[in-house]
């Protein structure tokens, strides 16, 4: 299969090695110029869970500012920041043809109208089950074995079958979320949880670090719920526990097991360095047309640089 990612993000290009090792044709779309900047390696350090092991290597990549008119893929990969995904999908639109989009961004807001200008069965839902960040060439991160896709319809369509088989056949377990909206604003609401302490301390890194800041995370999270709510959706598990369980008492499991500093998740997150606010910002203009409060995250968000 040729398989276009767009952009040379964390999660692309996890993903792309994980497809290119699996037997397919990769490239990566990247903006005018950046060829020059980024070279034609990237020094990978990243944790496969699917392996179980750490993979260190200088990786050929493949990168392109501009895709042939006579150029073709079956698949293109979509996984850029949120503030990003407007002008991603107006280019991705330009070149994409009859390639099978897959939509693998953290974007809680009105998911399907983002996408609107696409034939209504050419985006494909998902949500990487990956991590990390680059620090100059070096790119640092995790990669778990299974990954989020989501159902329209009564059953899988064509295309995201196709998907399916794809990462299936490289290795990853597909979770089908057959409400892949509901999914999406969930974790959504989690990341801006996250995202308004690294505002105040400075870094994920010493968030992750910190079982304090990590409850606090909580507490955010249980402010988002009646929004999450308004919205007209479920909260799902993960942020139900956070409003029964004691705040202390989560932020002090995930210092001590998700973000244990030996750990790969710890090191994945340490790794990433992307400017944090632009989430929170969005959750509070919307929860405010929506009546709801939420006095944390407005406090987090002043000090946005």
């Amino acid at each position: 299969m040729n398989i276009l990612v767009f952009g040379r993000g964390a999660i692309g290009t996890q993903y792309g090695w994980a497809l290119e090792n699996a037997g397919h044709k990769v490239d990566f779309f990247v903006r005018k110029g950046r060829i020059k900047d980024y070279g034609n390696t990237v020094s990978l350090d990243i944790y496969d869970s699917r392996s179980k092991k750490q993979i260190k290597e200088n990786w050929q990549i493949n990168l392109k500012e501009e895709v042939e008119e006579d150029k073709t893929y079956d698949l293109i990969l979509l996984s850029v920041n949120p503030e990003q995904v407007e002008g991603a999908l107006l280019q991705v639109k330009s070149f994409a043809k009859n390639a099978t989009v897959l939509f693998f961004c953290n974007y809680g807001l009105e998911v399907k109208a983002a996408v609107k200008d696409f034939p209504a069965d050419q985006i494909v839902f998902g949500f990487p089950g990956a991590g990390g960040g680059y620090e100059g060439n070096a790119l640092g991160g995790i990669m778990y074995n299974f990954f989020q896709l989501g159902q329209a319809g009564a059953k899988l369509s064509e295309r995201e079958s196709f998907v399916k088989k794809i990462f299936s056949d490289a290795g990853f377990k597909v979770k089908v979320q057959k409400n892949i909206e509901e999914w999406l604003l969930n974790h959504y609401v989690a990341n801006a949880a996250m995202e308004a302490e690294v505002l105040k301390a400075g870094s994920f890194k010493a968030v992750a670090s910190s079982k304090k800041l990590l409850g606090q995370m909580v507490l955010n999270i249980r402010e988002m719920t009646p929004y999450v709510k308004a919205k007209g959706f479920h909260p799902d598990a993960l942020i139900k526990a956070m409003n029964i369980l004691p705040a202390g008492f989560v932020g002090c499991l995930m210092k001590n097991l998700v973000y244990k500093e030996s750990g790969p998740a710890y090191k994945a997150l340490a790794y990433n360095h992307y400017k944090v606010g632009y989430s929170v910002m969005q959750i509070i203009n919307d929860a405010q047309e929506l009546g709801i409060e939420t006095p944390r995250l407005e406090e987090a968000f002043r000090f946005q640089k």
